[in-house]
């Protein structure tokens, strides 16, 4: 039975060194209901949102790390971020997929809030030109942000891998395909950390990409939830004061049963990033991760 309680690697439980590669995966979503966990429409909605975040959000990780790579001297740190950008790489594909295949097919029209992720990851977040000190300054600036944006993602991933989905009747292939994803973030969680600080670390840089990343993230996904729940024909007709009373009421219910994360517990990780000593792998554990990615039914598809 799984529970929603975070996990940790121990000294009995952690694998060791282990080598990040891509996995081809095979997710099935032709019979996937647009409310693909029963009962929480609002959760599944708003888990939806990350299909619509990641692609172009993953594919400026790969270009960032693809800059930052030829500086890279230490060849165990240059074979962790190939491994990284591997994985993140297909993550774009896969979710790309599921909005192409899956969410168009339900009547969802992607196309506004998927050229606003273009325009802020390609444009705004991109390169910027100039000399090569301020190139790299400002590649430096990027890989905190993904730093701290990768904070996120091992706490989801996490989730993923700990929440009450499958006990809650979730579509199996929906289900495997985001616990796939989290797995991964949670078996690459110190990569992004160790490039950024490969180059320069100090607190106040962490800081200042943590108060980048945490209001960006909160606003992706808070426009996203609401451009699909505008098209989603349980939600779009009713009264602003009808739907804060459905989002509302949702997160409170679907919170305590396990189908979404705890906002507080969001909140303390958020602090635990500030910790003296704070490691990424203080996260999830990895062994568990591992595990997941042997048996994912998406993974053995594709094997």
């Amino acid at each position: 039975m799984m529970t929603t309680e975070p996990t940790h690697s121990t000294v009995d439980t952690d694998p060791g060194k282990i080598e990040l590669h891509a996995r081809n995966v095979a997710f099935d979503l032709s019979e996937t209901p647009l409310h693909w966990i029963p009962g929480h429409p609002m959760s599944s909605n708003m888990i939806t949102v990350l299909n619509l975040l990641l692609p172009e959000g993953e594919r400026w990780f790969v270009e960032t790390f693809n800059e930052a790579l030829p500086l890279i001297k230490d060849e165990a740190l240059a074979a962790d971020m190939r491994g990284f950008v591997g994985q993140e790489a297909m993550h774009a594909e896969v979710h790309d997929r599921a909005v192409e295949n899956w969410l168009r097919g339900h009547g969802i029209d992607p196309t506004g809030y998927l050229k606003q992720m273009e325009w802020i990851f390609r444009s705004v977040l991109g390169p910027r030109e100039g000399t090569a000190e301020q190139k790299q300054k400002h590649l430096i600036e990027r890989l905190w942000l993904i730093a701290a944006i990768e904070h996120y993602t091992a706490i989801l991933g996490d989730f993923a891998l700990n929440c009450t989905w499958v006990e809650n009747g979730a579509d199996t292939a929906m289900a495997d395909m985001f616990t796939w994803h989290g797995a991964e973030e949670v078996e690459h969680r110190a990569v992004a950390h160790d490039a950024a600080a490969y180059f320069a670390d100090s607190p106040l840089r962490r800081a200042r990409a943590m108060a980048l990343a945490f209001p960006f993230l909160v606003w992706l996904m808070a426009r996203g939830f609401r451009f699909i729940n505008s098209q989603d024909p349980s939600v779009a007709d009713k009264s602003v004061l009808d739907k804060t009373r459905l989002y509302v009421g949702s997160y409170f219910r679907d919170s305590r049963v396990g189908v979404f994360p705890k906002l507080s517990k969001l909140a303390l990780a958020t602090v635990t990033y500030f910790k003296p000593g704070f490691e990424p792998t203080d996260i999830g554990d990895t062994a568990q991760a591992v595990a997941f990615l042997a048996a994912s039914p998406g993974a053995r598809r594709a094997a």
